[in-house]
């Protein structure tokens, strides 16, 4: 497992891969917490959120789960870590990008992300909430 510096290392080194312009009105930067989060549809907590565009009060910020990371990937070793949060990174850069230019459509990533939900939830008819 990568401790905290480490993974601050890696996300910075991978904003830098990123254009000036992905940043443009991301008020709030990137943060990274060291919290676990299991969404609240998840069924018996084997689903993590990494990560996460939020709007709020005007300010657009993406947090990045350090504690989720290390639970979906608790042998990740530098060079696997840093493929797996450019993955994560670029996922919410895109809704951040997709939100500056009001893209709400079936095409959007908002609507996969919806998809991929509902078809883990089809997955899973009978079980409970892992948050019950």
């Amino acid at each position: 497992m990568i401790g905290i510096a480490e993974y601050r290392r890696i996300v910075s080194e991978l904003l830098d891969e990123l254009p000036q312009e992905f940043f443009r009105e991301l008020s709030g930067g990137v943060v990274v917490s060291e919290a676990l989060v299991i969404p609240d549809y998840a069924r018996g907590g084997d689903i993590y959120t990494m990560g996460v565009y939020k709007v709020y009060s005007g300010v657009r910020q993406i947090v990045l789960y350090k504690g989720s990371f290390d639970r979906a990937y608790p042998q990740a070793d530098e060079r696997e870590a840093k493929s797996r949060l450019r993955g994560v990174l670029r996922h919410e850069f895109r809704h951040h990008l997709e939100f500056l230019g009001g893209m709400h459509s079936t095409d959007s990533l908002e609507a996969e992300d919806e998809r991929k939900k509902l078809a883990y939830l089809a997955r899973h008819p009978d079980e409970p909430s892992g948050r019950e």
